[in-house]
């Protein structure tokens, strides 16, 4: 067992702590019913206050997986989710989606449908004294003849050290364990841990379930107002598959529709009322390296519409715009390449204009390098090339320069035979120097840069191959004379010295 725990006991008693929550259940369960109001009458005005008080999406949130909306893939009759509750058995597990899904809600409904104690611990807030306080509780509650379950929300904010000191409590069934997280679990919690629980993905909310939200929240908030097509429109996108945002939404629409005693809500007025749009957007995040492998992936599938959209949802969404400039000089060299090396220049060209400029002006030199890259010729055999190259040497030993290519500046250099024999190129017939070699002695021709036909690269290929074929053509002919233009080349110091 975990040295953080051995040895600490509670401070309270198992039957003091198991009625304490009870007790704090009900007053919750039932607003006003503590009996501090000698009036029914006036119990119940307090209720209604208190409920007041509390926000929307936390009235609203479901009593049952029966009510719950969205999450279909794992709810749904005969699904995952839905068979565990049906099970009797809880288990532990990972809820891994975007905020706003229900990740929290699944986790009370778990507690509530198979009667057991619920623990909640915020990864943000929470430290090595709460997960302590949270394992005396479950052994009270164990020792009470209840099970409990401890949920911890972002766990993937807990390091490998608070992470692993769950691990034998899980182990030993002292409680079941719930974590929530919105990044990748594979990345952010600890393999050991992500072993002993089932990873459920949640999905953000379609258009169609957040509508089913928004008639109930409507009809709890704001019945008898008629709200037009255009505006449930807007609604529905600024929540952007957000279920809790939908909800305080429809909070500031209350707000100032009561304002202004309005008995209609169209689109304008939800313009007016809402703030600015701030779309599903996790700068770093699991969402925001999402978005940027859709922008790229679309870049690379010629596809200019798609890769527009990306790049104007990620800039709408709050991305660095000279980040975005980075990614899209990244696509001219991977995935254009020398199939259109003009890429590269507008790429840089776009990054120096959005530095000058800024936003919003700037963003449009982004908007134009991303559809050129989208509509130009693709080709990533310089990027095959490099990492073949990358492997080879990684792998290989150090080889030596061969004598004739290693620089002569000085004359004891030259007398140790250091450029002797090199052929300069630009003295040989078309500037090229038949036969010669460039790689290290006994190295094979590695074939790494493998030009494809389009673009700039067929007239490359093509190229490549006479050169080739001279290459080729002087190993045929290993006795007669090297030099195709000037027998004097490679004397002169300063040509030693290239």
């Amino acid at each position: 067992m975990s040295d953080l725990f051995s040895g600490h006991e509670p401070a309270a008693t198992p039957e003091r702590m198991v009625a304490s929550a009870v007790a704090r259940t009900s007053a919750t369960a039932v607003p006003g019913a503590s009996g501090a109001s000698d009036s029914g009458t006036h119990g119940v005005g307090a209720a209604a206050d208190a409920m007041r008080g509390i926000p929307l999406a936390e009235r609203m949130r479901p009593r049952s997986i029966d009510e719950m909306v969205g999450q279909t893939h794992l709810l749904g009759e005969g699904k995952p989710l839905r068979l565990a509750f049906s099970s009797g058995r809880p288990h532990s597990m990972i809820l891994w989606g975007p905020p706003g899904v229900g990740k929290t809600t699944l986790a009370r409904l778990t507690a509530r449908a198979f009667d057991a104690q619920f623990i909640a611990l915020s990864a943000v807030m929470s430290g090595v004294k709460d997960i302590r306080e949270a394992v005396d509780q479950a052994r009270a509650y164990q020792r009470a003849g209840r099970h409990t379950i401890v949920f911890v929300d972002e766990v993937h904010r807990f390091n490998k050290g608070q992470q692993d000191a769950f691990l034998p409590f899980v182990e030993s069934g002292l409680f079941t364990f719930i974590g929530a997280t919105t990044e990748n679990p594979s990345f952010e919690v600890n393999s050991a841990l992500l072993s002993r629980a089932s990873v459920y993905v949640l999905k953000a909310l379609a258009d169609e379930e957040l509508g089913q939200l928004l008639d109930r929240a409507l009809a709890e908030r704001l019945p008898g107002v008629l709200v037009d097509a255009t505006a449930r429109a807007r609604v529905i996108g600024q929540a952007d598959g957000d279920a809790r945002r939908l909800l305080n939404l429809i909070e500031i629409l209350h707000s100032a529709a009561q304002g202004s005693e309005r008995p209609h809500i169209d689109g304008a007025f939800v313009e007016e009322a809402l703030a600015a749009n701030l779309r599903r957007f996790d700068n770093g995040g699991d969402l925001f390296h999402d978005q940027i492998s859709a922008l790229h992936k679309s870049v690379r599938g010629s596809h200019p519409d798609a890769a527009l959209y990306w790049l104007v949802r990620m800039l709408d969404g709050g991305a660095d715009p000279l980040y975005l400039a980075r990614r899209i000089i990244r696509m001219a060299v991977e995935d254009i390449g020398l199939a259109d090396p003009r890429a590269l220049d507008l790429a840089l060209a776009a990054a120096q204009t959005y530095e000058r400029l800024g936003s919003p002006e700037g963003e449009l030199a982004l908007a134009e390098a991303i559809l050129y890259m989208a509509c130009a010729a693709k080709s990533n055999a310089v990027y095959v090339a490099y990492n073949r190259a990358r492997e080879f040497v990684a792998a290989d030993h150090s080889r030596d320069v061969p004598m004739h290519l290693r620089n002569a500046p000085t004359r004891l250099m030259k007398s140790l035979g250091h450029g002797r024999g090199y052929r300069y190129a630009h003295d040989e017939r078309d500037g090229y120097a038949a036969g010669e070699r460039y790689l290290p002695d006994g190295m094979t021709e590695p074939g790494w840069y493998e030009p494809t036909g389009r673009g700039l690269e067929g007239r490359i290929a093509e190229r490549l191959a006479q050169l080739r074929e001279r290459d080729q053509a002087a190993a045929r002919d290993p006795g007669g004379n090297p030099v195709e233009a000037n027998p004097g080349a490679g004397d002169s110091g300063l040509r030693d010295a290239k």
